[in-house]
Parts: structure tokens; sequence; C-alpha cells
């Protein structure tokens, strides 16, 4: 990684605070990053990315493998703070507006800034597989990083290990799991009384 990118964080007194993507790995030597779409016009993140918050493990068992995990967004660190405290996570979470990062690794989409591509595909192969939802906005994705040491790289530096994007967490949803060993399945065809993805404060009583 070369840019400097500058995260927008809270520090443990709720006071705003600048960290750079080395930052994010606090002790660890590896970084899980979860795009999580959230747009900074909205005033709540993605219902589908929320599902798929609801499903984080506690981080102490990552931790235990020498990896730190954040979740990233474009909305402003308010914005995120708020609907974190109403959803009731604890996770990591910082805002990357107002820098590239989000464009750079091709899950918030605008031509004017970087190149649209998106699950490893170009703007004209998205519309020719009739994906079109993908070439603009907020999408999600996972991606992953290393400090460089013990024979890895340069002793300090961060590298970008792996990304996937769309239908590639899907494994990381245990919802889904215990669904599909039901008869009925998942029923994503379902309305919000089902995986619609309502917000879990959305579901009807």
């Amino acid at each position: 990684m070369t840019k400097p990118y500058t995260f927008t964080a809270l520090d443990a007194s709720g006071k705003e605070t600048s960290v750079t993507l080395s930052d994010l790995f606090g002790p660890h030597r590896q970084l899980i990053v979860y795009h999580f779409m959230f747009d900074p016009a909205w005033d709540a993140g993605c219902s589908s990315c929320s599902f798929f918050a609801d499903h984080i493990p506690p981080l102490e068992h990552l931790a235990s493998r020498d990896t730190a995990f954040v979740c990233i967004s474009r909305a402003p660190i308010a914005k995120i703070d708020a609907y974190k405290k109403r959803m009731g996570w604890v996770f990591p979470w910082v805002s990357s507006y107002g820098n590239d990062f989000n464009f750079d690794f091709h899950v918030s989409q605008d031509a004017n800034i970087a190149t649209v591509e998106y699950n490893y595909r170009s703007e004209d192969e998205i519309k020719a597989k009739g994906l079109e939802f993908q070439i603009k906005g907020e999408m999600p994705g996972h991606s992953c990083f290393i400090k460089g040491g013990n024979g890895i790289g340069e002793e300090g530096k961060v590298y970008h290990t792996y990304s996937t994007y769309a239908r590639g967490g899907d494994g990381l949803l245990g919802t889904y799991g215990w669904l599909d060993m039901t008869f009925l399945g998942r029923q994503d065809g379902k309305p919000a009384g089902g995986l619609g993805f309502p917000r879990k404060d959305e579901y009807e009583k």
C-alpha cells in the first residue's frame, strides 16, 4: 500500500481522532476490513451489510491469531456512531469520508473519481451481465492486509493480500448456514418478515 489513507475514528472518550491504515492493525500483524455500505447522504447503514454485521464474531478469537477487524464506510463518523449505537454493535468502525479508500478498492463507484470496477469486472463486463446496480454508489466487500516483517515484504509496510466482493462473503453468514439445512431454505424472496433484508430492529413484532 503506497497511498497514505487517513480515517476518522472515535477514541475511548468519544472524541474524533485521525488514524492511518497502519493504526487500524493495533498490536496485530493482520487486518480484515469489511467495506460496509453507508453513503454520506444516508442516515442508516445498508440493510444487507447490517445483516452481515450481526454475524461478526467475538473479536477476541481473531486477536488470538494476531488479526484485527474493522468496518470502514464513507459516512461521517457521527452518523456511523449513531447507527452503531442504535444497532447495539461494539466492533471498531471508522469513516473514510473525504479520502479515496473506498474508490480505490472499488466499493464506491463514481467514474469522476476512479475507474468503475466491481467484483473484478470492468464497467462493460458488469453491464453485459445485466448488473447495472453495481456500477453506481456503494457496494460491499472484504479486504485483508498484512504488515511486512518476518520474511514477508519490508518491515512495517502494509500489504493488501486479498479482497472479495458480492456473494464472496456468504460463507461468513451463519444464519444462511442454519437455514440451508432446513426444508424451506433461505426464503430469499420473502418480504420484510424474512431475510429481505430488514435490519434487526425493523422486523415486524
